[in-house]
């Protein structure tokens, strides 16, 4: 994906943003919640699908690449299990959530 940032962050920072984002899920310790739910990884040639997608049970989102891109700040690939993450993984844990937060 490319993005634009109002404001304009080096590298290192998004770097450092990803691998310490921390969510109300795992603030709560919530049963879905993976540990991490954003994972930055160096290589050149990840993510890829067959080695990243069911990362933590399919509940974790894994990012790389990250470069300077020429229209807007950067670009970079972010990948996570579509059935999972996406639906039913993410179904589940909004439940859970809400659930400890005593909406249901």
């Amino acid at each position: 994906m490319s993005v634009g940032l109002s404001q304009k962050p080096s590298p290192e920072d998004l770097i450092e943003a990803w691998k310490s984002f921390s969510g109300k899920p795992q603030d709560l310790g919530l049963p879905s919640a993976p540990p991490r739910p954003i994972v930055y990884l160096s290589e050149v040639n990840r993510p890829q699908p067959l080695l990243d997608a069911n990362r933590d049970g399919g509940m974790t989102v894994t990012v790389g690449r990250l470069r300077r891109c020429p229209l807007f700040d950067y670009k970079f690939v972010a990948l996570g299990h579509n059935t999972i993450r996406g639906a039913a993984g993410a179904a589940i844990l909004n439940a859970e959530l809400m659930h400890r937060e005593g909406l249901l």
